[in-house]
């Protein structure tokens, strides 16, 4: 017999760009309210999470500046439970951003996560990327 697959086990996008902006805390999946062709595009890998952000509007949680296609600026609801938006909420008004991280289609469903992440400074940011040259330096010496 064949084995079952995961509904979030493959993922289509990862926003890299938000873990170098962004030292990301709690993490949480969300369901999203999509048409049958943003479906398709986003299961044909045509999407792009860079430079999306998660908003709260009206009680309701929603994923801004989606690129799906050549069609720019798409707004899509996010399913959540009213107490993880009341979480997520708690978490913005603490000062934290609500970032999308990856893009999940494994499955039946294609999932979004989202993580609570605060805003690194421009020295921050330069650490991260020391950090990541030494490491590069160290497995290319191990070698």
């Amino acid at each position: 017999m064949g084995k079952k697959k995961s509904p979030t086990g493959n993922t289509v996008t990862v926003n890299r760009k938000a873990r170098y902006d962004y030292a990301l805390g709690d993490e949480l999946s969300c369901g999203m309210s999509l048409a049958g062709p943003e479906v398709r595009l986003i299961r044909d890998h045509h999407v792009q999470l860079k430079g999306s952000i998660v908003t709260i509007k009206n009680g309701e949680l929603w994923l801004n500046n989606l690129t799906l296609g050549s069609e720019v600026a798409r707004n899509i609801r996010l399913l959540v439970t009213k107490k993880q938006l009341k979480t997520l909420d708690r978490a913005r008004q603490d000062g934290y951003s609500i970032v999308p991280t990856k893009l999940l289609a494994g499955g039946r469903y294609i999932k979004l996560v989202v993580a609570t992440g605060k805003g690194k400074k421009k020295y921050d940011k330069r650490r991260t990327i020391k950090g990541r040259d030494l490491d590069r330096e160290a497995r290319r010496n191990l070698k």
